[in-house]
């Protein structure tokens, strides 16, 4: 029986580990199909054959789980094949990532992930290496609001860092999990306002909203789907939105640029990677037959339903988006000094 081990964590980021990091995800992206493992590689027009696996390293439900199955939904009839998404969940997503980076690179395992795959380098010693999957193509952005609680005297983003900085450490912000994008946004979001603020780590978005409605928790970086129908009820805040533009369905919540904030443009994404070693030729047609389907009309109103911006991409370009965001993500976990303990 395999046995996956539980990360480690490990102390913030040394620079000379992000520049490996860094050297290594350059290389995934020039290297998809030369990777370590030596299978077989199928001849592009015999593939697919059989069912392809996608793993989701999240429980079903979550941001990836339904970007995932929107566009499967669609990619399998365009491949000919049956598409398994298999949900493993556990340790910010090593643990899914772990098994496909261990997978036969034969066009027939791929991985849905989020920029926890790329956070994880920085803080755990991981059972795998960035070199072990490399990149096809992103699926979609999940740009993330700032809400509130109904409790908390503000509502604006210039009122609540003047209460952050007139009650050092009274606020909290939560998130889904200790390196995950929304702690290192709510940890970026403190440094550029010098607030001292406490993150408090949950399991899930569930027990997030329980404790934000309650008022026991400040605030939260998160995507709209399920918060905001609380806004309309008056039950939470939402202050502003972390995308480049006001969000189609909510033009009268400002961007954190135009709250106050320059230059504060961030979120999520949701992307598909392979096992190093993957033909080129399959992440190639992968990576255009996901593009295309993004680009579909029910696709994209689906994906504003959920609260997901579609994104296409080649796989040079996830590749630089991933490098990009490990620096940004390594820088903040720098400064703000996170070590998982």
């Amino acid at each position: 029986m395999a046995h996956t081990s539980k990360p480690q964590p490990r102390r913030a980021l040394a620079p000379d580990r992000r520049s490996l990091i860094k050297a290594l995800l350059c290389a995934a992206a020039v290297a998809a199909g030369a990777g370590a493992k030596a299978a077989p590689a199928p001849a592009a027009g015999d593939w697919p054959v059989r069912p392809i696996r996608i793993i989701v390293p999240y429980t079903p439900g979550g941001s990836t789980d339904m970007v995932t199955r929107i566009v499967t939904e669609k990619l399998g009839p365009r491949l000919g094949q049956t598409i398994i998404v298999e949900n493993r969940p556990g340790a910010n997503g090593s643990l899914g990532a772990a098994v496909a980076a261990k997978a036969e690179p034969d066009g027939y395992t791929f991985l849905s992930m989020l920029p926890a795959h790329i956070i994880n380098f920085h803080l755990y010693k991981l059972g795998y290496k960035p070199e072990d999957l490399t990149p096809v193509t992103q699926m979609a952005e999940l740009p993330l609001f700032l809400f509130v609680s109904r409790d908390l005297p503000v509502n604006s983003l210039a009122e609540l860092v003047a209460y952050g900085r007139q009650h050092p450490n009274q606020l909290t912000y939560a998130s889904s999990g200790n390196g995950s994008s929304a702690h290192l946004t709510g940890a970026d979001f403190a440094l550029r306002n010098k607030l001292a603020m406490t993150h408090v780590a949950y399991k899930g978005s569930a027990p997030i909203l329980t404790d934000l409605l309650g008022g026991r928790v400040s605030m939260v970086f998160d995507p709209i789907l399920v918060p905001m129908q609380y806004v309309k009820q008056g039950r939470l805040k939402a202050l502003a939105f972390t995308g480049k533009a006001r969000w189609p369905t909510e033009p009268d919540i400002p961007t954190m640029e135009e709250a106050g904030m320059p230059g504060f443009v961030t979120g999520s994404w949701a992307g598909l990677m392979a096992p190093a070693g993957t033909p080129q030729a399959i992440i190639a047609r992968m990576a255009r037959e996901i593009s295309e389907i993004v680009r579909e009309p029910d696709v994209r109103q689906k994906f504003l339903d959920a609260g997901f911006l579609p994104a296409e991409s080649s796989p040079e370009q996830f590749a630089a988006l991933m490098r990009q965001d490990s620096d940004r993500y390594a820088d903040i976990i720098r400064q703000a000094r996170i070590s998982l303990n």
